[in-house]
């Protein structure tokens, strides 16, 4: 077998390098030069190892080039590092003032963005506030600063402006809470169930993850009282925004009220757990207040029905409806459309049964519709002037 491939091979090259003979003719004589097979053989060898030995060398100086200049770019990386941080550290050695002045800039910079987004920071306490006033002892830290240790004054006066700026932004903060719990109230409900939801520790978990404003790993009380009052405000004022201010189907009139009523099928006395808006199958209906959609099908007695959860125990539910607009889980504004007027369910028309339920326990709608949009509008009409 072995005898075989290796005649296989011979025939291929002398096939490929054929014997060949030259003639020349010189002086009137003509010379015959034979090259022999083998001789073309070894000579296309030789060249081809050549080759092979220049395309190794070539390879071998470009790796070594390519791996010289990556070191080099590492080594220049790493010293513009070690520079950085030297030119830095000796910027604090010989000009604490600097540094200073860099921090207090930076500082009228986060003080200018708070306030272009969420108005002046109250400057003064109010009666009856329990924020912190740390303007005294920081003039006299200043103070003491400056005479012990004048390079460091500026760092001191930073300080201050840092302390100043996280009780302002407390009060606001305070101030808005105060204005959205007030409105809540206005409205029948109590903004005190809404802030529970601040002490309820169930279904949480995760990962610790401290959160500290000091070198030992402590927590200052001012900032941890301006998470308290930026979490509380956040609290209510979604709560507030939950509740339902918008009219949920541009329609003539109601043409059945919430409670006792003579039921429409047996004529007997009834209890009616919500309002009956009147309209034309296909009219729009609206959602009456920011929230998630929670469902989105058919209930009995309902027909198709869609609820949306606004928080804080706060749910709406459109019934009767022709046509969904929304599905279970989508985020919808106030006011956005939802679904249609239909006839669907226990129903004897066309018309869009509307409902309010507090931890699933229905209530008066119309209060809600005729009260909210006020409150809404002179609470935001509160929160945009401001307080000093």
């Amino acid at each position: 077998m072995k005898a075989v491939v290796a005649g296989g091979w011979k025939s291929r090259l002398l096939t490929l390098f054929p014997e060949r003979e030259f003639f020349m003719r010189s002086q009137g004589r003509v010379r015959f030069i034979k090259i022999s097979s083998r001789l073309q053989i070894g000579a296309a060898a030789v060249v081809a190892l050549l080759l092979l030995v220049w395309l190794v060398t070539m390879a071998t100086m470009a790796i070594a080039q390519f791996t010289a200049t990556r070191d080099r770019l590492a080594l220049l990386d790493r010293e513009a590092k070690v520079a950085t941080a030297e030119s830095r550290v000796s910027s604090y050695r010989k000009d604490l003032r600097a540094i200073a002045t860099d921090l207090d800039k930076r500082q009228d910079f986060m003080e200018k963005m708070i306030e272009a987004h969420v108005g002046d920071l109250p400057a003064t306490s109010q009666a009856g506030e329990t924020v912190s006033d740390s303007s005294s002892e920081a003039a006299r830290t200043v103070r003491k600063v400056s005479a012990a240790m004048p390079e460091a004054a500026g760092l001191a006066r930073v300080e201050a402006r840092q302390l100043a700026f996280v009780e302002g932004l407390t009060r606001l903060a305070d101030r808005r809470a105060a204005r959205a719990a007030q409105a809540i109230r206005s409205l029948g409900l109590n903004p005190g169930a809404m802030v529970a939801v601040l002490n309820d520790r169930s279904a949480q978990g995760g990962p610790l993850i401290k959160l500290s404003t000091e070198a030992n790993g402590m927590l200052d009380p001012r900032f941890q009282r301006l998470g308290l009052s930026l979490a509380r405000m956040n609290v209510l004022e979604r709560g507030l925004a939950g509740i339902p201010q918008v009219l949920p189907a541009s329609l003539e009139f109601i043409s059945s009220g919430f409670g006792y009523r003579a039921d429409p099928f047996t004529g007997g006395g009834a209890f009616h757990a919500g309002l009956d808006f009147r309209g034309p199958i296909g009219a729009p209906i609206f959602a009456a207040a920011k929230g998630v959609v929670s469902f989105a099908g058919v209930r009995q007695g309902y027909g198709n029905c869609i609820e949306i959860d606004h928080g804080n125990g706060l749910m709406t539910r459109y019934a009767h409806m022709s046509a969904f607009r929304a599905r279970i889980g989508q985020p919808v504004d106030a006011g956005a459309v939802i679904g249609a007027i239909g006839s669907t369910g226990r129903s004897t028309g066309p018309h869009l049964h509307f409902e309010v339920r507090i931890n699933d326990r229905p209530v008066n709608p119309r209060p809600f519709l005729e009260a909210a949009p006020h409150v809404l509008e002179e609470a935001r009409d509160l929160g945009a002037h401001g307080q000093r």
